[in-house]
């Protein structure tokens, strides 16, 4: 389970480790995201060489495509995606939440439209608890609603209520079905009403999870009202439940993050970037394919140690990624995921080393210096 091993004194910073049944996750922690079972442009050999703990798996997608049929002929998730560390599967609570002219939400579940050939399916939330056991993921998310930004008081009230619902008949499910030492990680719910915030976490620590997922952030509200929801979940949580921040974040918005007591975060901006052709560095964002890097015979980011930087240049990367090669943007995405990885070990460093406020504020005044762009 979850053990805090060292909070820092001038923020909300903590250090930690979580045992799944699988294998053992440090925090801070960020799983890169294999949403159909693979993380874009690589594969698990880069990512046990990257060192990744873990990652997010989509349960809404593997259920269109292979299917969980398939996926359980070939023995589970972790063996056929060849990946041994932690799988963390989210509901599809989102997905849904994004197809808002494709769906139909009831309080038995939620009726949508396969954005694949358009067919009709209908899933409760014990049918979501069956694909992510079937899976055969380590974490489990169950069903939500998420709402918009900005949304009526009424309106998230009424998610929040079916959220607590959802999550109830989920824990049911779950609580009889054979889990084979799965963790459950239902969603806080609220918009950004504190007081909704506070009743979805009562409702929720009362199911025993082993962790909770922070959800409904990151859909349009202002920052301010986002660090707001994190400091009160920070205060009102049981300290004792790891907290994830579902689909979040970019470099400074996870050092904002941490710096609430988030222990754990996913998202596609990695690999996403990498696709375009834009790597991270520590001092920003480098777009690697415009004409100023042609005949640039530098690394990446001179500081980092990945494959890529040892070996490839700016001008080589640039050339990949201009004439439609695909090893150009795999490239990128490698040092993009590596990349993450060194941003995470670092912010540990810090914490263990009680100078994570300083190592915060050094951080983003470089990143934000842009000097590799010149």
């Amino acid at each position: 389970m979850f053990t805090i091993h060292t909070e820092d004194t001038n923020t909300k910073a903590r250090l930690g480790t979580y045992r799944s049944r699988r294998a053992e996750f440090r925090t801070p922690c960020f799983f890169p995201v294999a949403t159909q079972g693979t993380v874009k442009g690589l594969d698990s050999r880069d990512l046990r060489e990257i060192g990744a703990e873990g990652c997010l798996c989509n349960a809404y997608h593997l259920y269109l495509r292979p299917g969980t049929d398939v996926v359980k002929l070939c023995g589970g998730l972790h063996r056929f995606m060849d990946f041994e560390k932690t799988i963390l599967t989210d509901s599809g609570g989102y997905q849904i939440f994004s197809l808002e002219r494709l769906r139909r939400l009831s309080d038995e579940g939620v009726e949508f439209q396969s954005h694949i050939d358009g067919s009709r399916i209908f899933l409760t939330p014990e049918d979501v608890m069956r694909i992510q056991l079937d899976l055969d993921s380590d974490i489990v998310v169950p069903l939500d609603e998420c709402v918009k930004y900005p949304a009526e008081y009424e309106v998230a009230e009424r998610a929040v209520k079916r959220t607590l619902a959802w999550a109830r008949r989920s824990r049911d499910f779950f609580g009889t079905a054979s889990t084979r030492g799965a963790h459950f990680f239902p969603i806080v719910q609220g918009s950004v009403h504190n007081d909704l915030r506070a009743m979805c976490l009562e409702g929720l620590e009362e199911l025993d999870p082993q962790g909770l997922c922070i959800g409904g952030l990151s859909v349009g509200e202002p920052q301010d009202l986002r660090y707001n929801v994190l400091s009160f979940i920070q205060q009102k949580a049981d300290r004792k439940y790891l907290r994830y921040f579902m689909g979040y974040g970019k470099p400074l918005d996870i050092l904002e993050a941490v710096s609430c007591g988030v222990d754990l975060f996913d998202c596609v901006i990695p690999t996403r970037y990498g696709r375009t052709g834009t790597a991270f560095t520590g001092s920003g964002q480098l777009v690697v394919r415009n004409s100023g890097f042609a005949k640039d015979a530098r690394p990446l980011d001179p500081d980092c140690d990945c494959w890529v930087c040892r070996t490839f240049s700016r001008a080589y990367l640039r050339h990949l990624i201009n004439a439609n090669e695909m090893l150009g943007v795999q490239l990128v995405s490698y040092h993009n995921v590596f990349w993450y990885k060194r941003l995470i070990d670092r912010i540990r460093e810090a914490i263990e080393g009680s100078r994570f406020l300083e190592f915060k504020n050094e951080f983003s005044a470089r990143y934000t210096s842009g000097e590799l762009q010149r």
